[in-house]
């Protein structure tokens, strides 16, 4: 596949990332049809701006009279088993994800980050770490901009900072990063996959493709992902091994903090231990986001950083709104954005990360996962907890000792927060789901935290 003119290639689902492909497309003159599952009345100016473009919008109904796909490039937000995809599949055309096709047409190296948890925060560090040591670096991905247009338009000598989620590595071929990282495992998104282990696996696959000369960084504070470790007797990873820890395992572990600061060990050249930044020299706050930062600093060595490059680039690395974005203070209370947290294992980091009391604000469409141990990190750190959305009763079923107020809109959750809270407290959105039961992304749900707070009068 060259994805060139004299293809004819569906794309499957407008979103973001589709229409990226579609543009993308088109400006080589592929012939572009695409379709999408929404009612046509709901998409029409996304329609209406396609075939401005030279695509052609094909009804659901009537993909069977489709003839002659070079392939189908699916959306990540579009299930790979779902009734749509299965029909494509039946007519033996082939399904690409977008980063498949990105990946196809980047002419320079790619750094592709993935875990359940920190990937957008590891990704625009790896990039900024890289842009401050004076190389060129683009990133894109599921962080929002589509990772498609960095690819094409990345020279040889660049970077591309890829953050890939799981539904974008189900479909990848020969998808090879230079650099791999995997950050974390924890369960998320068993609405889509049917085990843990079905997820583990699509998570697995950013290494699927690399060899001997390429490099994967790995948590060797995640069980799951230490039994990857070359000690362990696995052989999976055939790429070289770099290790990062906040434990206590640094034998094993080519980055660790010793004496508060992050402390690298090269794998080449002087063996000596070298200190790279002190633990407080990064604005980032909380243990998850030192291991964060350990993954983007081995990622920039990785790509050719020298370790005295690194500090200046942590210490002048600001927080990712919607990722524990400190919005303002009223009253005495720090009012913390922390929308992007969508799965448990992301709201127990965010309650780590504060030792002051906090008020949460949690809830919103769930995607099949466990609440037990959020509950029990609630009942151990929160003062109090509003729960909103659609798993409002299931997280709150596993809360018994904390005291718990519903609200059935964001303004209202605010004000059953501010009810709760005492001057010195924190209120925190890290709600543990998905957004779309009440708004429009993650996006939309902290600018009306946001809204909510900065909007409200003084008590």
């Amino acid at each position: 596949m060259n994805f060139a003119g004299g293809e004819k290639i569906l794309v499957i689902g407008l979103g973001r990332s589709g229409q990226a492909v579609l543009e993308v497309l088109r400006g080589r003159g592929v012939d572009v049809f695409a379709i999408d599952e929404k009612p046509r009345a709901e998409i029409a100016e996304t329609i209406a701006q396609i075939e401005a473009l030279g695509a052609r919008y094909v009804a659901p109904d009537n993909v069977g009279e489709l003839e002659g796909l070079s392939c189908a490039v699916l959306s990540p937000g579009v299930p790979l088993n779902g009734p749509l995809v299965r029909k494509i599949q039946t007519a033996n055309v082939p399904v690409y994800s977008e980063i498949e096709v990105a990946y196809r047409l980047c002419k320079a190296p790619i750094i592709a980050i993935t875990g359940t948890k920190g990937k957008s925060t590891t990704a625009s560090l790896t990039g900024h770490l890289l842009r401050t040591a004076g190389k060129d670096a683009r990133v894109g991905g599921n962080i929002g901009n589509p990772l498609i247009y960095e690819a094409v338009a990345a020279p040889p000598e660049s970077w591309v900072v890829a953050e890939v989620s799981s539904f974008q590595l189900e479909t990848i071929r020969s998808f090879h990063p230079r650099i791999s990282v995997v950050l974390n495992i924890s369960a998320d998104h068993l609405d889509r996959y049917h085990s843990m282990d079905e997820y583990i696996e699509a998570k697995y696959r950013v290494f699927a493709n690399q060899t001997e000369h390429d490099m994967f960084i790995g948590n060797l504070d995640d069980e799951i992902l230490a039994l990857l470790h070359r000690h362990s007797g696995e052989a999976r990873v055939r790429a070289k091994q770099l290790w990062f820890t906040v434990g206590d395992d640094s034998r094993h572990a080519t980055m660790y903090v010793r004496d508060g600061a992050l402390t690298y060990s090269p794998v080449t050249g002087d063996p000596r231990p070298v200190q790279i930044a002190r633990v407080e020299d990064s604005s980032l706050a909380g243990q998850h986001n030192v291991q964060n930062v350990m993954a983007a600093a081995l990622a920039a060595l990785a790509a050719g950083v020298e370790p005295r490059d690194l500090r200046e680039g942590i210490r002048s690395f600001s927080p990712m709104s919607h990722r524990m974005q400190p919005i303002g203070e009223v009253d005495g209370v720090l009012y913390v954005d922390d929308s992007k947290a969508t799965n448990p294992g992301a709201v127990i980091a965010a309650l780590r990360s504060y030792d002051k009391p906090i008020v949460l604000i949690a809830g919103g469409k769930p995607k099949k996962t466990d609440f037990t141990e959020l509950g029990r990190i609630v009942d151990e750190r929160a003062r109090a907890l509003v729960v909103i959305g659609e798993a409002a009763g299931d997280i709150a079923a596993h809360v018994y000792r904390t005291p718990i107020q519903r609200a059935g809109s964001m303004e209202e959750a605010v004000r059953a927060a501010q009810s709760l809270a005492q001057p010195g407290d924190i209120i925190l959105l890290s709600p543990a789901c998905a957004s779309f039961d009440m708004f429009e992304s993650a996006e939309d749900r902290g600018q009306k935290f946001a809204d909510a707070v900065l909007g409200s009068p003084a008590r």
